[in-house]
């Protein structure tokens, strides 16, 4: 859309204000995805020349932009659209012992079993992998304050992250290894509930049938897949909050 055509549709629009002309343009920008997260919006100057206007008007517009979570201004970097808050709060990886550690509870940490083998057809199917390759399987359990937290069932995919092969997964969750050691470009979070069976209430020390979360999630780098974990939880301990702003 050129600039003149930006200025003379938004003129003629029958609207009380040109900055909330300004705003519902950029948003309808935003929301349709012709913006995407990330992309960078405009410089004001290039925005008053685009809508006709002053730098007051197009700071308002962008001012209550910002207010809706939908842009963010960065200090000479520019203004860029915002990652909805809703997603972020679905697509973000945390540390456990971080998590636990902030809860002001003291972390611990159990290495139930670590095995190197080259993938099965089930470690491929649950990676996503189309080639045979080498898999780190990881099974391990978190407590807080001693008692168990979550149980962890973990494959790596080795092709991708060669340098697991020397991580000393005895002491390093390998959540938090992963985080602090292998960038990603993508993860996907899949959410249910589960009854426990024997081998989870064992290791979760709750009786048998009592309800479970768990949370199954990928992650992938420049399309190649990375990890696939499943964390278990106990259902009655714990909860996932996601607070946001509607549009």
């Amino acid at each position: 859309m050129s600039l003149a055509t930006d200025r003379d549709k938004l003129q003629s629009a029958d609207k009380p204000t040109l900055y909330k002309q300004i705003r519902i343009d950029i948003e309808r920008r935003i929301l349709t995805g012709e913006w995407p997260p990330g992309h960078r919006i405009p410089f004001e100057h290039e925005l008053m020349s685009r809508y006709g206007c002053s730098r007051m008007t197009v700071s308002k517009a962008l001012s209550e932009l910002a207010q809706a979570d939908l842009i963010e201004r960065r200090r000479k970097a520019g203004t860029f659209v915002r990652r909805p808050t809703f997603l972020s709060a679905v697509l973000k990886i945390a540390d456990i012992r971080a998590e636990i550690g902030a809860l002001g509870r003291s972390y611990g940490y159990e290495l139930i079993q670590c095995s190197r083998r080259t993938a099965n057809a089930a470690d491929r199917a649950r990676l996503g992998a189309r080639k045979t390759g080498k898999v780190i399987a990881i099974a391990c359990r978190h407590s807080a304050d001693d008692v168990p937290f979550a149980i962890e069932d973990r494959l790596i995919d080795l092709d991708a992250v060669p340098e697991a092969a020397a991580a000393d997964f005895a002491t390093e969750p390998p959540g938090s290894w992963l985080l602090h050691h292998v960038p990603w470009t993508e993860a996907e979070h899949s959410i249910s509930a589960v009854v426990a069976d024997e081998q989870a209430a064992a290791a979760l020390d709750i009786a048998i049938g009592a309800p479970c979360l768990v949370i199954d999630r990928h992650t992938w780098r420049s399309a190649r897949p990375l990890t696939a974990v499943r964390l278990l939880y106990p259902g009655e301990s714990h909860k996932l909050i996601a607070r946001f702003k509607g549009g």
